[in-house]
């Protein structure tokens, strides 16, 4: 609060307050603010639609097999994807009526960054029917 301490000779305080006269303005500007419309200015653009690659033959409906290999590269049912690839084919094989079984065989010396990262990606497409196959290579230590 604004307060002026005026002299002691008995003379009225003439200085006017301001601080209620600020709020007041304060609280009417927001209001103002408040009920302007919000401009909305939109421009379309005509966006060029990217054809999805071919990726039909690439699933199997019975069985898929990714394979990492130790030179860091997926191999889906012997064909080399990204791990972009590997996303929509993973979406593509849980649309399907019935879902095919994906086998999981990394390599020997594969890379265990690029396992987890696929590992993850299976979790995180839904897929159901998922297993590890060719441990059995492994089955002692030192082989």
């Amino acid at each position: 609060m604004g307060m002026s301490g005026g002299k002691l000779d008995g003379q009225p305080m003439i200085d006017m307050n301001m601080t209620p006269l600020i709020d007041v303005l304060l609280v009417l500007l927001i209001m103002f603010i408040i009920t302007i419309p919000v401009a909305t200015h939109s421009i379309d653009i005509d966006l060029p639609q990217g054809t999805p690659p071919p990726t039909d033959d690439m699933v199997d409906p019975v069985k898929n097999k990714l394979v990492l290999t130790d030179q860091d590269q997926i191999l889906s049912n012997g064909t080399p994807v990204t791990e972009g690839q590997l996303v929509t084919l993973l979406a593509e094989t849980t649309q399907l009526s019935t879902e095919p079984e994906l086998q999981f065989e990394p390599e020997a010396l594969a890379s265990y960054d690029i396992s987890a990262r696929v590992l993850q990606d299976i979790k995180a497409s839904g897929v159901t029917k998922f297993g590890f196959v060719g441990n059995e290579k492994y089955r002692t230590f030192g082989k």
